[in-house]
């Protein structure tokens, strides 16, 4: 083993109050996240609703804008979420994947937050104007190009970036496998704009599968702490 590797002795080497905190953070994180995009889709058709004309969304966004806001904001907190888990992430293992790890996966929060933001803060003064060509333009630039794109790609590679720092002997070959799965499929997502088949359900499925990937780390995280 490498002598610099913490993983092999586990969440020992940190504190046990910082991977219980970061294992807390990343359910938060998970949970947060996965019931944010169900009440959009209740309140909103989110995303199905950024594909129909701009008017279109922008007047579905001004009957529900409440709640749409609110959601959002919620979904932006889950978002912000990865950012202080892949700090506390970094400090299992003092590998250079890890090193790399966690500026990715800050980064990652921040480029959903900044693309999410846009609907609680800057839509609703289109929505009163009814300036769509704002709105168009908002979607593409920070919502599918940063927010999307950016955070897909940022996502799937800190995501990787953990795995090959941890590897197998952190939690076991399932541990490696759901995760690489996971990011494989949310990495899919790059290509939305592309318009290719089964592009963005293979993305949904990847989010699903992440998100149990990040409980399942969580967990692992707790067992551990609570042996240590």
């Amino acid at each position: 083993m490498n002598p610099t590797d913490l993983t092999a002795a586990g969440p020992a080497r940190a504190t046990t109050a910082v991977c219980r905190g970061t294992a807390v953070t990343m359910i938060a994180a998970a949970v947060i996240a996965d019931v944010a995009f169900t009440g959009l889709g209740a309140v909103f058709d989110y995303p199905d609703v950024l594909e129909h004309p701009a008017a279109e969304a922008l007047a579905a966004f001004r009957a529900a804008q409440g709640a749409v806001s609110a959601w959002f904001l919620a979904l932006a907190l889950g978002a912000a979420l990865l950012a202080p888990v892949a700090i506390g992430v970094g400090r299992l293992s003092a590998a250079r994947a890890m090193r790399w790890a966690v500026p990715v996966g800050i980064a990652a929060a921040v480029v959903q937050v900044v693309g999410l933001l846009r609907w609680p803060l800057l839509v609703p003064g289109w929505a009163a104007s009814g300036d769509v060509d704002a709105f168009a333009t908002a979607n593409r630039v920070l919502g599918t190009v940063v927010g999307e794109t950016g955070g897909y790609l940022l996502t799937a590679l800190w995501t990787g970036l953990v795995l090959v720092a941890l590897g197998t002997r952190f939690a076991g070959r399932w541990f490696v496998a759901l995760g690489a799965a996971s990011a494989v499929l949310v990495f899919v997502g790059v290509f939305s704009p592309v318009g290719l088949p089964l592009v963005d359900l293979a993305n949904f499925a990847g989010y699903v599968l992440w998100s149990l990937w990040l409980v399942a780390f969580a967990i692992v995280l707790l067992v551990r702490a609570r042996r240590s």
